[in-house]
């Protein structure tokens, strides 16, 4: 007999149930089902064998990751050897949900591993009643458990996404398809409006983005005159053009349009130029980006071109693993299945057929060309995907095979040998690498020296501020200093005229406030003799006593 024991991965930890009794070939009925769903008879039927909670947020995040991977975590492996059964009568089996960790665990543990059928279903009642079979975990704090995992796992997958750098080149193809056709959209609706009221304006410019400008400059028509000219120059690069509106504007067919109609279709024509003129700004957004991510494809195909390959295939990653074959066809799969179906003949081209190398094959070779074209595309996007610094090396000499290519079968001019040319870029690519990798060190130190800089900066202005507080306090300390000196001074003067006064017995008896005066004079006598000046008072108790003689 076979003890089934069940693995449930859940937020807040690992835990292991015992099945104590199930029918395989019931399980699967209606009534059976129906009893999965009731607490009380599921518990009949499963028990809790162990549970090994998550320690933290972070080891619950790696050890999902590793699930979701297909990987024994450490944990897992200690828990499961700690907690199966071993050595009895009855052999054990482990039911896991997923055949990519019960593959894992198959090579780690020596007991067999089920997947599907009983399993699921069990796990389903487990899932539904996890929080009631395992004692202390409330189905809040199932639910908070299970929302921060998420939130921290799909914070972690988008932040270590290898395709990152993609995601803005396809937005980027994806917006400008778009732009295409809405300005496209636009112009036809500016030309139909305001061409009730300047019908010959349609064939004389053809243009739609020149369209839109001159219908926003002209405005009126009967306004139009010989002053007008040189701003038309300016718009259609041309004289005779601008000498041929300005003579239609002269003798045109179209109605009469109010101030207010006129404001509007101006309006319009303004947006419309300025959606053209963001796509100018967006086709060189993603020059720039292509040639960032996959500077070897854009060299070789065109940064548009390369730029729908890679949107196509959906990254930069699958597109490298892509055959020759299907990068040959990608983007005519409509076309190759009715093929098939109808059995008639195989597209030669898809998305590639928009680079300017099958434009100018003969119609005999196109199939050759394009076919060698997808090789060298498959080459470069490859080269792009994997090389560590991304150089457009590859990229140009792949490039320049492929004119050689097309030079064979129009002149017959046979084309250098790939070994060769491949040596030749190799030798380029490392020394350019070389060099990008002495920019960015030499970048680094400079980085670290500022930092540096930085941070002495800003411990001396620490010091410095320090110094100027206990400064400051000195300065203080001495102001402090001199008051007293100057009340020491006074205070000798005060008891000087005092004594004067008692000798020549002009005072008989001392007043309280002379008394305290005098015991103050005492106090501060008895301080060092750098806070009382006694050489300025006894100068002046000479003086005085001169006086007092002479009188």
């Amino acid at each position: 007999m076979v003890l089934l024991h069940v693995l449930f991965e859940h937020a807040a930890g690992y835990a292991l149930f015992a099945v104590k009794e199930v029918e395989e070939i019931g399980m699967l009925l209606p009534q059976v089902e129906e009893n999965v769903l009731n607490i009380g008879k599921f518990n009949s039927m499963v028990s809790l064998a162990a549970f090994f909670p998550f320690k933290s947020a972070q080891a619950a995040l790696e050890n999902i990751n590793a699930v979701s991977e297909g990987v024994v975590h450490a944990d897992l492996k200690l828990f499961l050897e700690t907690n199966l059964p071993h050595g009895g009568k009855k052999k054990v089996a482990l039911g896991v949900a997923d055949a990519k960790i019960g593959a894992a665990l198959q090579e780690e543990l020596t007991c067999s591993i089920q997947t599907g059928g009983v399993v699921a279903e069990i796990l389903r009642g487990v899932r539904l009643h996890f929080h009631s079979l395992v004692k202390g975990l409330t189905g809040q704090a199932a639910s908070k458990a299970q929302l921060g995992l998420g939130h921290s796992y799909s914070r972690a997958k988008v932040k270590f996404n290898v395709n990152r750098a993609d995601n803005m080149i396809i937005q980027s193809i994806a917006l400008l398809d778009q732009l295409d056709k809405d300005i496209n959209t636009f112009s036809m609706r500016v030309r139909e409006w305001y061409g009730y009221h300047f019908p010959e304006l349609i064939k004389i410019v053809p243009d739609n983005s020149m369209y839109c400008r001159l219908a926003q400059l002209i405005g009126n028509r009967k306004e139009l005159s010989e002053e007008s000219l040189e701003s038309l120059e300016e718009v259609v690069m041309d004289s005779a053009k601008a000498q041929a509106i300005l003579e239609a504007s002269r003798s045109s067919m179209g109605m009469d349009i109010s101030p207010i109609d006129l404001i509007n279709i101006e309006r319009f024509s303004n947006r419309v130029v300025s959606l053209a003129s963001y796509r100018l700004e967006l086709q060189e957004y993603l020059r720039s980006k292509m040639n960032q991510v996959a500077p070897n494809l854009a060299a070789l195909i065109g940064e548009v071109v390369g730029a729908r390959l890679i949107s196509h295939a959906g990254s930069l990653t699958n597109l490298a693993k892509y055959p020759a074959s299907t990068v040959q066809i990608l983007g005519a799969e409509k076309a190759l299945f009715r093929a098939l179906k109808t059995r008639g003949n195989t597209p030669k081209y898809g998305l590639i057929f928009h680079s300017t190398f099958i434009g100018r094959a003969a119609a005999k070779n196109k199939g050759r060309i394009s076919r060698y074209l997808a090789n060298k595309c498959t080459i470069a996007s490859r080269i792009d995907c994997f090389s560590e610094v991304p150089t457009s090396v590859f990229g140009d000499k792949l490039r320049d095979q492929v004119e050689e290519r097309l030079s064979f079968y129009e002149t017959g001019e046979v084309p250098r040998k790939n070994v060769d040319v491949m040596k030749e870029a190799v030798k380029e690519a490392s020394d350019v690498a070389a060099e990008i990798k002495r920019k960015l060190e030499k970048k680094e130190k400079k980085r670290k020296k500022r930092e540096k800089k930085l941070k002495e900066l800003e411990a001396n202005g620490d010091a410095n501020g320090e110094a100027e507080v206990e400064n400051g306090e000195a300065d203080t300390s001495v102001v402090k200093k001199k008051k007293k000196k100057k009340q020491a001074a006074e205070e000798a003067e005060v008891t000087v005229e005092e004594t004067s006064a008692i000798e020549n017995g002009a005072e008989d008896a001392e007043t309280p406030a002379k008394k305290k005066k005098k015991r103050k004079a005492e106090a501060m006598e008895a301080e060092p003799a750098e806070e009382t000046p006694e050489t300025p008072v006894s100068e002046k108790k000479k003086k005085k006593k001169k006086k007092e003689n002479a009188e």
